[in-house]
C-alpha cells in the first residue's frame, strides 16, 4: 500500500508518501504563499524523489478542513481528480485531528489544535490517545477562545494547545488556565502530512463524487450572498 497525503488546509503546505509502516518521504513548508502554484510541483518533486509514478498509488488522503476555505478547497479537489484518474480510494481527515496526532501520543491529558478564525474566534477540537489510538473527545468546531478556556478549565485535566496559530492566543490560554495548560514547541506546531497518511490508512474510501471540505462556517462571501439572496426571495 502506498499512500499519497496532501494538506493545502492552512498556511502549512505538506505532502508526505507512506509504504505500508514507512514514510518515504514528507515535504513541508509554512509559508504564505499561493498553495494552488506550488501543491502539484510538491507532489512531483517528492514522487519523482521516492522513485514513485501515480500508477503505484493505493490511496489518497486528504485534509478535508477547517482552515483556509480556499486552502482546503485547493486540496479537496486536487486529491478528488487524483483519486478519480486513478480509481483509487480517497479519506478525508480533520485537518485539527492532524495537528493533535502528532503530538499527543505520548502526553497523559487532552489535546487541543487550534486554527485562528479572527474576531477572537478559535477553530478547534479535543482530543486524547487512548489504548494507543486517538480519540475524539470532542467534535471540531467553531467557537470563542475565552468561553472554550473557560469550559477546558473545568475539565479538571491538563490541555496541550499546538497550532501555527497558538501565539495569537496564548496569553488568554495562560491566563484562564495557568498551569493547566501546556504548550507544544515551535518545532510541533506544522501538521506533519505522514501523520494525516497514517490516520487515513486503514479508513474505508469514501464516495469521491460526493466528498465535500469542512469548512464549520461558510465563508464570509457566501454568508453575505445567501443573506442577500434571502432578502430578495422575502421581498
Amino acid at each position: 500500500m502506498t499512500i499519497l497525503a496532501i494538506d493545502t488546509s492552512n498556511y502549512a503546505l505538506g505532502v508526505a508518501l507512506l509504504e505500508d509502516n514507512q514514510v518515504l518521504g514528507e515535504y513541508i513548508t509554512n509559508l504564505k504563499k499561493n498553495h494552488s502554484v506550488r501543491i502539484m510541483p510538491a507532489i512531483q518533486t517528492l514522487m519523482k524523489d521516492c522513485e514513485k509514478v501515480p500508477a503505484d498509488l493505493t490511496k489518497i488522503v486528504v485534509a478535508k478542513g477547517p482552515g483556509s476555505y480556499t486552502g482546503v478547497r485547493i486540496g479537496v479537489t486536487i486529491a478528488k481528480t487524483l483519486a478519480w484518474t486513478l480509481n483509487i480510494p480517497l479519506v478525508g481527515i480533520s485537518s485539527l485531528e492532524i495537528l493533535a496526532s502528532g503530538v499527543g501520543r505520548y502526553f497523559d491529558g487532552y489535546v487541543s489544535p487550534l486554527f485562528d478564525a479572527r474576531r477572537g474566534q478559535v477553530y478547534t477540537g479535543l482530543y486524547q490517545y487512548q489504548n494507543d489510538e486517538l480519540q475524539t473527545i470532542e467534535e471540531d468546531r467553531l467557537v470563542m477562545l475565552v468561553n472554550r478556556a473557560e469550559d477546558l478549565k473545568n475539565s479538571g485535566k491538563a490541555i496541550l494547545f499546538v497550532g501555527n496559530d497558538l501565539p495569537l492566543h496564548q496569553t488568554a490560554i495562560e491566563a484562564a488556565l495557568g498551569s493547566q495548560a501546556v504548550f507544544a514547541a515551535s518545532t510541533e506546531q506544522n501538521p506533519r502530512p505522514s501523520e494525516l497518511a497514517l490516520l487515513g490508512k486503514d479508513k474505508p474510501g469514501e464516495d469521491i463524487h460526493s466528498f465535500v471540505p469542512n469548512y464549520i462556517r461558510l465563508a464570509e462571501a457566501e454568508a453575505k450572498w445567501l443573506e442577500a439572496k434571502g432578502k430578495i426571495l422575502n421581498g
